[in-house]
């Protein structure tokens, strides 16, 4: 007798009828799909052309990982410093507090002054959770905050299961299992972090375990959260790759053969093959709603999906920022360099110091005349950072006047003119510079040391 539960699929507003049912497939030999990462050869990806649908929610979000996977890899924050970028997420996220959630560390006091008086703040987004590993200590720690969710560490690979915490699939869901259904008889939010999810066996234990955790939602009428994460970065988003690299083979499995929904579902990517936004923004595409982020992708090794990205791109798949307050972005990188002494490199999009200065002489010329012919966007608007041209031998008077209104804001008040002396002796300095056989382009500092002594000279001030 066929008894597959016949469903209609609200997206498509068709019944569909599940092919499979899927078993934990309790394995002596641990799956490690050698054939994908034979480690001593660059890892492979394969396809097989199964194509699946897209599916993105209705409602999309980003949540927060700074003050966890990103205080893995730089020294820790002060409880200071994390109430301080607690306050700049929350004005980031906006009214619709898209900046949906932060996760916290509990295991110093240090973390756990910092959960306190970020809870003190009151506010709705960002939601204000914790992580912990899988056992009955650190569940305790959750118990005394009184917080509403937490994340729970459970590994989904057989490189984990059998080779870090040496135990078989089956024993490995029940423990999982065993503290999941702790954390609901006390009324807490579980969030399953499935650790290591793009190098698991999807259909021998990921799903099978999954299914279970949905069927202890049904049981205890509280949310059951699934956080897929590509641990090592190597999932892909190419159509029709094969599993476990498939990003959207991953999101598809889960929400379709699992039956976790997409509000229930959260992406979180690390960046070890640069794919970390694009497989990001293709779980959500695919119907996840949740993408995992931590701030300027400060994480663990090569870091993890940038918050900043995630916001533009949600922008350019929703045509709204939906109320976030872009300029934020900015205010966060000065005070990351200013400080924490946190250095941005000088060309990441959207926070680095050179990101939108056009050096080329030609590019140059047509940002004069138009920005948006070499701008991304208005970034003046958008990021309070108005485009630059750095000034080289073909920047003129013109050049150099641009230079100094937008390095230092001036208004249309204050502006200078290319006649100014101000520039004319700038113009003289750099003509000689390059007349004595300089190719390079003038650097900010060298500008701003040459302004300060011309200013001086010419009793000019800028302000």
């Amino acid at each position: 007798m066929d008894n597959r539960p016949v469903v209609m699929n609200h997206h498509t507003n068709l019944l569909e009828l599940e092919e499979h049912i899927y078993h934990l497939e309790d394995v002596e030999v641990p799956n490690v799909f050698r054939n994908l990462f034979p480690y001593d050869e660059i890892p492979k990806i394969a396809f097989n052309n199964r194509i699946v649908p897209h599916n993105m929610p209705e409602n999309i979000w980003i949540t927060d990982t700074t003050f966890r996977d990103g205080q893995q890899s730089r020294a820790p924050y002060t409880t200071e410093q994390i109430v301080t970028i607690y306050d700049y997420l929350h004005r980031l996220g906006g009214p619709n507090g898209l900046v949906r959630a932060c996760e916290f560390f509990l295991y110093t006091k240090k973390d756990r002054d910092a959960v306190y008086k970020c809870l003190e703040r009151g506010y709705q987004f960002p939601e204000v959770t914790s992580w912990i590993r899988a056992n009955r200590k650190d569940f305790q720690l959750v118990k005394d905050i009184g917080l509403k969710e937490t994340g729970i560490l459970v590994s989904c690979s057989d490189y984990h299961i059998f080779y870090k915490m040496k135990m078989t699939r089956q024993q490995a869901m029940f423990h999982y299992l065993h503290i999941v259904r702790e954390c609901l008889e006390f009324g807490i939010s579980p969030r399953c972090h499935l650790e290591d999810i793009t190098r698991s066996d999807l259909f021998g234990f990921v799903i099978p375990f999954c299914l279970e955790l949905m069927r202890l939602q049904d049981q205890y009428k509280i949310p059951v959260k699934i956080r897929a994460c590509d641990t090592m970065g190597y999932g892909v988003n190419f159509s029709g790759a094969v599993m476990p690299r498939s990003v959207q083979g991953i999101i598809y499995g889960l929400t379709t053969h699992a039956g976790v929904p997409s509000e229930n579902l959260e992406w979180h990517g690390h960046n070890d093959f640069y794919k970390a936004v694009t497989n990001s923004t293709t779980a959500w595409i695919y119907g996840c709603s949740g993408v995992n982020t931590s701030l300027f992708g400060i994480g663990e090794r090569t870091g993890n999906t940038p918050l900043e990205a995630m916001v533009f791109e949600y922008a350019q798949l929703k045509g709204s920022l939906d109320g976030m307050d872009t300029t934020v972005i900015t205010e966060l990188a000065e005070y990351f360099e200013k400080e924490l002494g946190e250095h941005i490199p000088e060309r990441t999009p959207f926070v680095g110091k050179n990101f939108n200065v056009t050096r080329a002489g030609i590019h140059a010329d047509g940002l004069l005349k138009n920005e948006e012919i070499y701008n991304i966007f208005d970034t003046g608007k958008f990021l309070n950072r108005p485009a630059l041209v750095a000034v080289s031998n073909t920047s003129g008077l013109a050049g150099i006047a641009h230079w100094i209104n937008t390095y230092y804001r001036l208004n249309d008040e204050l502006k200078i003119e290319k006649t100014h002396p101000l520039v004319e002796k700038l113009k003289a300095w750099v003509d000689e510079e390059y007349a004595d056989g300089r190719v390079t382009v003038i650097s900010d500092n060298e500008l701003i040391e040459k302004i300060d002594q011309y200013c001086e000279e010419l009793n000019v001030t800028l302000k």
